[in-house]
């Protein structure tokens, strides 16, 4: 995932485990009458300490938090330098598009240098998951994030090994290696208790929405309904080499394809990209009938 802005001055051990906590995640996934968007992607900056949105009305029910610790700095209060002002996560975790909240552990901004600092932030993510939280978890995300270029990623096999369950990680293909050749190299590192977010890529224009639910059912196929969740970039690029909110136009489209094979998403990142007429629009959009 792109980071938005500076930061602050983001396999089961058992197969019972897997097979009963996603039970309705597999049940609404299979249903024809599903919300098509299942939760939202919230990576914190200065400009998000206080997320608003109405990400429900979409059906979202899940907020995933991207980090509670960015470049030595704490979300939550404890493990690093807290920030003067912490997110309302009383009030967060109230909003019913956060029902549900997995929460990152320690991460930085720079995607290179959360690679190289993975002593580091292991040590910060296992002092987060100790803490007493204002809210319940009900799952925990490492956010350093993995594509097949990266060549020392099956070490990171190692560090998810120290971190707490439930545990997801994300996974991009910005190198178009192919659906099945993902899920050929993740299968042969990542352990087997360890949830998937895929992102789509097409808000970096990796590739089409239709090539982006190829990879998806790929790894469903790999790694089952239950263990594998798709991020729909609701960004674009722009010519500063930064991002902007995907317009409806393009957003729509996107979602199109999903809903067509009823395959429910979290839309990265709504406090940043997806706006309240954003949602109205969509809304429309999405209770039309295939």
């Amino acid at each position: 995932m792109p980071p938005t802005s500076p930061p602050f001055p983001v396999v089961w051990p058992q197969i019972v485990r897997w097979l009963l906590l996603p039970a309705l995640l597999l049940l609404s996934s299979c249903s024809w009458n599903s919300p098509p968007v299942a939760g939202v992607v919230w990576q914190p900056d200065n400009q998000t300490v206080r997320p608003q949105g109405n990400w429900d009305l979409l059906g979202a029910k899940t907020l995933l938090v991207q980090w509670s610790v960015v470049d030595d700095q704490s979300l939550i209060g404890g493990c690093a330098r807290p920030l003067p002002e912490l997110p309302d996560w009383t009030r967060i975790a109230a909003q019913t598009w956060a029902s549900e909240i997995i929460l990152g552990l320690a991460g930085n901004f720079n995607e290179q240098q959360a690679r190289n600092n993975l002593p580091h932030l292991l040590a910060q993510s296992r002092c987060i998951a100790a803490l007493p939280l204002p809210f319940k978890v009900s799952g925990w995300y490492f956010p350093v994030e993995i594509d097949p270029t990266w060549d020392e990623a099956p070490a990171l096999a190692a560090v998810l090994a120290q971190l707490p369950r439930p545990l997801w990680v994300s996974v991009y293909d910005n190198s178009n290696i192919g659906p099945r050749a993902l899920a050929d190299w993740l299968s042969r590192w990542l352990p087997d208790d360890v949830g998937i977010f895929f992102q789509d890529g097409v808000g970096v224009h990796a590739r089409s929405p239709e090539v982006a639910a190829l990879y998806f059912s790929s790894l469903r196929q790999r790694f089952g309904i239950a263990r594998v969740r798709l991020i729909a970039e609701a960004f674009r690029p722009t010519d500063k080499k930064s991002f902007r909110a995907a317009t409806v136009d393009e957003l729509w489209p996107q979602l199109q394809v999903y809903k067509e094979h009823k395959y429910q998403v979290y839309l990265f990142d709504g406090p940043h990209y997806v706006t309240d007429n954003t949602v109205d629009t969509l809304r429309k959009h999405l209770a039309a009938p295939d």
